[in-house]
Formats: C-alpha cells, sequence, structure tokens
C-alpha cells in the first residue's frame, strides 16, 4: 500500500517526528524513502552570504538534515535524500506528484513559524495538491 513514500523534510523538530513516523509506515508495509529537502531563495541567499565556498554551503545543508539521516541510518529503511531548489509547497507537490508516490509524510510546521502563520503552511499546500494520501504530523 505505501511503498513509495515520500518525506519531506526541513531538518525541525517537526520534521524529526514526521521522520519517525514516516519509518513506521516503511517499516510496516516494506516500503522505501525518499527524503525531500527544499532550498528556496532566501535560504539560497543565506547560505551565499554565509560560507565560503560552494562546498561548505553543500555541507552546511547536509547537516541540516543529520538528525533526519541517523534516524533513517538506525532503522535500516532503504533511502534515498534530494536537495531540491524552490518555493517548499510547490516544489514538494511538484516533485510528489511526477514520481507517483503512494504517500507523503511531511511535519505540521517548519523551520519559519511567520512564513507560516502569513503564507499558509507547506504542509497545507501539499495536503491540497498532491495526487496521493498526506501524513501531516503535529
Amino acid at each position: 500500500m505505501f511503498q513509495r513514500i515520500l518525506l519531506a523534510t526541513d531538518g525541525s523538530q517537526h520534521s524529526i517526528r514526521a521522520t519517525k513516523h514516516a519509518i513506521e509506515l516503511a517499516e510496516k508495509f516494506k516500503g522505501s524513502l525518499d527524503i525531500v529537502y527544499v532550498v528556496d531563495g532566501e535560504t539560497a541567499k543565506a547560505d551565499v552570504l554565509h560560507a565560503g565556498s560552494k562546498f561548505e554551503i553543500e555541507k552546511n545543508r547536509k547537516e541540516r538534515l543529520n538528525p533526519i539521516k541517523k534516524l533513517m541510518d538506525k532503522s535500516g529503511v532503504d533511502y534515498n535524500t534530494h536537495i531540491l531548489h524552490g518555493e517548499a509547497g510547490p516544489t514538494i507537490v511538484d516533485f510528489a506528484n511526477k514520481n507517483e508516490f503512494d504517500c507523503v509524510v511531511i511535519g505540521s510546521r517548519g523551520l519559519n513559524d511567520l512564513q507560516t502563520f502569513i503564507l499558509g503552511s507547506v504542509s497545507h499546500k501539499v495536503a491540497k495538491r498532491t495526487d496521493c494520501p498526506v501524513l501531516i504530523v503535529k
């Protein structure tokens, strides 16, 4: 039923909790996970301003995913990681729909609570626009 699971993450506490639920789903249905981390324009600008090289930028982005990767490695579930660029909601929806996932797992809130309050949450956009079921984890 849920063999191909997409986990959208940003390294926040909500996404760490979402990871735990995604692992449970994958274990129960003998599935695999694809993990996406989306770098938006503001994050990209900040990364360039605070880093000395492309290598350092890439290293910092991967470090944000370390808590997620540790949970994944400990679980033994097969997974792939994708770093995408664009606005988080539409980018996740596009990736999910093009790759025909069975389920998307996402935290209810991310690192940017102000943006969530003003623009509407990424999880809400993903739930409205993906072609598959979405599990939003509080």
